[in-house]
């Protein structure tokens, strides 16, 4: 059975503004530790091995914001492929918290790159068979 990746962060102190709200760009680095989470624990490439000669950079984000979170509440994060392509994926995102009270939705394009050896340029590298056969369990639409 396909289902999403899942994890849960407990929103802190230093993601509130003064209004005491998650402040918007947390919630986008709460969205590159779950790609990160992801990519390390059902994917089995951690970034701390890929980034070596690698990369997965962000090259589309979409993200519409439903309701405010607030300091001590939990988030469910869910990712999921919606399209898998030769060096690039699709990915659909969701955070909820309690009664499945969705928070923030969207979609990100992640794109499989290598990094030269010089580290000043990068292109766009195909998926192995064996990533592919990994990031298809997520497939979901």
């Amino acid at each position: 059975m396909k289902q999403p990746f899942i994890k849960q962060e407990k929103i802190r102190f230093k993601h509130i503004d003064y209004a005491g709200i998650v402040f918007y760009p947390r919630f986008l680095e709460m969205l590159n530790d779950l790609v990160e989470d992801w990519f390390d624990e059902a994917l089995e490439r951690p970034f701390s091995k890929m980034h070596e000669t690698n990369g997965i950079p962000t090259v589309d984000l979409k993200v519409q914001f439903k309701n405010a979170a607030r300091i001590g509440e939990t988030l469910t994060k869910k990712i999921w492929v919606k399209e898998l392509k030769t060096s690039s994926i699709i990915c659909g995102f969701l955070f909820e918290k309690e009664q499945e009270k969705i928070i923030l939705e969207g979609e990100v394009t992640l794109v499989n790159v290598k990094i030269q050896q010089d580290r000043q340029s990068i292109k766009a590298e195909a998926f192995n068979e064996e990533m592919k056969a990994r990031i298809k369990k997520y497939e979901l639409e």
